[in-house]
């Protein structure tokens, strides 16, 4: 069964944008790019909200076309424009570049499509990611800590979100960066015990 991958950048505070949506602090280089790239090749579909699926769609399709930018991100432009994206949104009327909006988050819809044939595939967006964090449709949380504190923002977690997780790598990056990938650790039983 397809695993469905949380994948975002978060500060070390916990933020994964300033308070006005601010990506600046990103230490994204083309040794991380180059990872991005070979990790998400191999992925099936983008699962975006709309405001991940907006600000990608803003820059990616034409990245490739402007001999400026590094070869990995033109290299991700292609990989970007081809794969499937499926767009959870209530008020988006359409999106292009090989895209499908859907309207609500359905579980036994997103089980449906887990079962698929195929790769993995990758959840962007934190509103998005509460959705089906509190659905139990994440199986794998790959969040790529930058060394840099934000001070205030929007937080990746909810103050209410609860999760066991098992760390199955950690690996850093030249740039300060350190990717911590964890799965989902199947819920435990509840004991009916009292403490003391």
């Amino acid at each position: 069964m397809r695993k469905i991958i949380l994948w975002m950048s978060v500060s070390l505070d916990g933020f994964f944008a300033g308070p006005d949506g601010e990506l600046d602090w990103h230490r994204v280089d083309d040794e991380m790019h180059q990872h991005f790239n070979d990790e998400l090749r191999r992925m099936s579909a983008f699962l975006d909200g709309r405001r991940t699926y907006e600000l990608m769609a803003d820059f990616w399709p034409t990245a490739d076309q402007d001999p400026g930018n590094s070869a990995p991100s033109r290299e991700f432009a292609g990989i970007w424009r081809d794969m499937p994206k499926i767009v959870y949104s209530r008020t988006l009327p359409r999106a292009d570049w090989n895209s499908t909006v859907v309207r609500e988050v359905v579980p036994e819809e997103v089980t449906a499509l887990k079962a698929q044939p195929g790769g993995d595939m990758v959840l962007g967006g934190a509103d998005l990611a509460a959705t089906f964090q509190r659905l139990g449709l994440i199986d794998e949380y790959r969040i790529y800590l930058h060394p840099v504190v934000v001070g205030r923002g929007r937080p990746l977690f909810p103050a209410d979100a609860r999760l066991d997780l098992r760390l199955v790598e950690s690996r850093p990056f030249g740039n300060g960066v350190v990717l911590l990938r964890y799965l989902k650790e199947p819920a435990r039983p509840a004991t009916g015990q009292a403490d003391g």
